[in-house]
């Protein structure tokens, strides 16, 4: 099981996690040795409450296919109980990154002052520059 949240759980008959080669540098070692993961969770299919669904099929992320596949790949690790993790652990983020309701902004000015200041230091910083040039004899 990988809980997300108090109410929310992932079963682990719903993850698929198959062993993959490392790609990139390693020695010989990397070329015998299975220790990569690829995670595949299918969206659309899960047990995720609505919400879960709606929002992760929203994100723009390259991860999620338009199926409502993610594919999460791990190799940061030597060991395949390592990256079985790390891939785990990248779901669990990225799916309370995509539930995490964003606080509206409210738009503001820079207060009279802020924008003396801000001119004032622009002029002084000018003349600093203005200093700089070639000497008149």
């Amino acid at each position: 099981m990988l809980k997300i949240s108090n109410a929310v759980e992932i079963a682990e008959w719903e993850l698929e996690i198959t062993q993959i080669r490392a790609q990139g540098a390693g020695g010989q070692n990397v070329n015998k040795v299975a220790s990569a993961v690829h995670l595949r969770f299918d969206v659309l299919n899960s047990a995720l409450p609505p919400f879960y669904k709606e929002r992760l099929m929203a994100l723009q992320d390259q991860r999620i296919s338009k199926e409502g596949v993610i594919v999460i790949k791990a190799q940061s690790f030597r060991t395949l109980e390592l990256n079985k993790e790390d891939a785990l652990e990248r779901l669990k983020e990225l799916i309370q990154e995509a539930v995490k309701v964003q606080k509206a902004r409210r738009a503001t000015r820079p207060s009279k002052s802020a924008r003396r200041k801000r001119v004032d230091r622009k002029t002084q910083k000018g003349k600093t520059k203005s200093l700089r040039g070639k000497v008149q004899v």
